[in-house]
């Protein structure tokens, strides 16, 4: 989570805020594009009063109800912009920050995705959070009584992600392709330059992207060749029944000594991805180190299989060594300066495909959780072009989301608010 900081260095909130000045009065912004349209964009205040809001989602079933995570293990429900209850509460095994003993500023419950035809013939979601152990799990959960309440006790454990010796760098976004299959974004198991390897470890789950297909009918097992690499997968000893299998084109699966769920290798802490929601293009905010923060791609279609580069490389820049290997390595399409001394951490967003409004049209929104600033970047005669778009009502940018009809909404973690980007005239 890109949490890590602003919380331990207060100090470098006064520096964020001198760094998103700079930003926009025009020092850093050589790189955007004088000929691409623009939106004028404002934020408008959805809810406030949340507990650390992490992440903000919708589950595709045509009601209109927004879902807001709270780090502290606890989903609530935005509907004609209100909080208008509680849908989940796993605060008795969610480790973060609130709990008892507390969490690092990076733990708890981060991520939220419903599968496709929920609320129809399927009444289960799946939630990634930091369990009381300190390690990061994905689990299911089943509706309650009723829509709008789930039941705590229907946990099932689907996949257990080792992170014993570090707080950071957990990942955390769990989101469904339009192939129907769960995409899962791992931080590299933390600790200043991946000590542990773990990004360019093709035995590794951390530090990935991973590819698995949850909603197979009926439940089977993964094929014998890989039993081997799956790890704890049934949430009683009861169970012997595997919870995910994968996929048939999975890039790695013919390919000796990798994990078979590995989909894109090379992150160091991919907190937000997204799917372009028209034409499944794949961007991901990768957290950098000390140099740069990026924005990988990965056009829709594509078989998978790239290599990020950290921690050979950090953005563009080689890490750790003056020189670097770069064969074989998929660039970012953006990367921004980490400033030093001072506080960068970028938060993935969305590509803008609502209809309400026509100027946000194919920008892609992201931004930085300490400056709380959003820039857009969109693709001008085939070179990526950015633009600075708001100054930021708070800090602590904690994530981005959609609601069904592709309206686009932040949360600062900090200020404990929901907002959503709006057109305010024409580009």
């Amino acid at each position: 989570m890109t949490l890590k900081k602003i919380l331990e260095k207060p100090i470098l909130s006064l520096l964020a805020v001198v760094f998103s000045l700079l930003l926009f009065s025009g020092i850093f912004k050589a790189s955007a594009g004088p000929s691409a349209d623009w939106p004028n964009v404002q934020l408008v205040q959805v809810v406030t009063g949340l507990n650390k809001p992490t992440h903000i989602t919708h589950a595709g079933d045509g009601s209109d109800r927004l879902f807001v995570i709270e780090q502290r293990g606890v989903i609530k429900i935005i509907q004609n912009n209100q909080i208008t209850g509680t849908f989940l509460s796993i605060t008795d095994r969610v480790r973060s920050p609130d709990s008892n003993p507390a969490g690092g500023s990076e733990e708890g419950l981060l991520s939220l995705a419903f599968p496709p035809d929920y609320g129809t013939s399927k009444d289960y979601f799946y939630v990634y959070y930091t369990n009381s152990d300190g390690n990061n799990q994905l689990s299911r959960f089943h509706l309650g009584v009723n829509p709008n309440s789930a039941d705590p006790n229907s946990e099932e454990l689907i996949l257990l992600f080792n992170h014993p010796t570090q707080s950071n760098h957990n990942g955390g976004q769990i989101a469904f392709g339009s192939d129907g299959y769960l995409y899962i974004g791992t931080g590299d198991g933390g600790g200043g330059g991946d000590p542990d390897n773990n990004a360019q470890n093709p035995n590794s789950l951390l530090g990935k992207l991973l590819r698995i297909d949850v909603e197979m009918e009926p439940v089977q097992p993964v094929p014998s060749a890989y039993t081997t690499f799956i790890p704890l997968m049934t949430h009683s000893t009861s169970s012997t029944l595997i919870k995910y299998r994968i996929p048939a084109d999975n890039p790695f699966i013919p390919v000796p000594n990798y994990r078979p769920e590995i989909w894109a290798l090379g992150l160091r802490n991919p907190w937000r991805f997204s799917f372009d929601r028209l034409n499944h293009d794949l961007y991901i905010g990768d957290v950098g180190q000390d140099q740069q923060e990026e924005i990988d791609y990965q056009p829709g279609g594509s078989s998978g299989g790239q290599n990020y580069g950290w921690d050979i490389v950090e953005g563009n820049a080689c890490y750790g060594s003056p020189t670097c290997n770069t064969t074989g390595f998929t660039p970012p399409i953006h990367t921004y300066p980490n400033p030093s001394p001072g506080c960068s951490s970028v938060t993935g967003g969305f590509v803008y495909r609502g209809q309400s409004n026509p100027g946000m049209t194919g920008i892609y929104f992201f931004g930085d959780y300490c400056s709380g600033s959003i820039w857009g970047l969109q693709r001008e005669n085939n070179v990526w072009v950015w633009q600075p778009l708001t100054n930021a009502p708070a800090f602590q940018l904690s994530s981005f989301g959609e609601d069904e009809g592709g309206g686009l909404y932040v949360t600062y973690l900090g200020a404990g608010a929901v907002y959503q980007i709006v057109e305010t005239t024409p580009p």
